[in-house]
Order: structure tokens, then sequence, then C-alpha cells
């Protein structure tokens, strides 16, 4: 299942919490991930700081353990909202019969 994960800020939560040492520990994870093919794609948000993640997963749940193992998440200083995706349906439309 695909699902999109996109990182919300933790109130109160100041930038100098995010230390080097944590950011590279979690580039460490992000890359473990997307070798491993459950992180698909990663981006940045053009407008804010945050990030975008597309994962592969087989449910909501796993996906919140996986995003849990994140050391900025289980320090604490981000979350993230999970979206369940499914395929875009309305190609259908374009085979259906016309006594349909």
């Amino acid at each position: 299942m695909r699902i999109l994960a996109i990182e919300r800020p933790v109130d109160g939560v100041s930038d100098d919490r995010f230390t080097p040492e944590l950011l590279a520990e979690e580039a460490v994870r992000i890359w473990g991930l997307h070798q491993a093919g459950t992180i698909r794609e990663l981006y940045f948000r053009e407008d804010e700081a945050a990030a975008v993640l597309a994962l592969e997963c087989a449910d909501l749940d796993e996906a919140g353990r996986v995003l849990a193992s994140l050391p900025l998440v289980e320090a604490g200083l981000i979350e993230f909202e999970l979206i369940p995706l499914r395929a875009y349906p309305g190609f259908a439309r374009l085979f259906a019969s016309e006594t349909e």
C-alpha cells in the first residue's frame, strides 16, 4: 500500500534541538529505508521546511512503526500525518463500453 507521509512540526520545539549529529543519524536511517524500498520517494516542500515521503507499507500501522524509528521522531522533534493512497480509478472510464 502506498502511503503519503507529511511532516508536521511539534509545538515548542526549537531549531537548536536539531543537532548535526541527530540530523546525520536521521539521514542514515532514511537512506536504509530508501534502499530497502520502504521509502519510495522523499521530498522537501518548497514553501516550508517539511519532508514529504511516499512509503510502501502493508498498512498504516506499519507506516507508523517505520516513521517512529526515525531519530527525529524518536526525539519528539517531528511527527507525520499519514494518508493512505490508492490508484486513480478514473482511467476505467476510457475503456467502459457505451452500454454500461
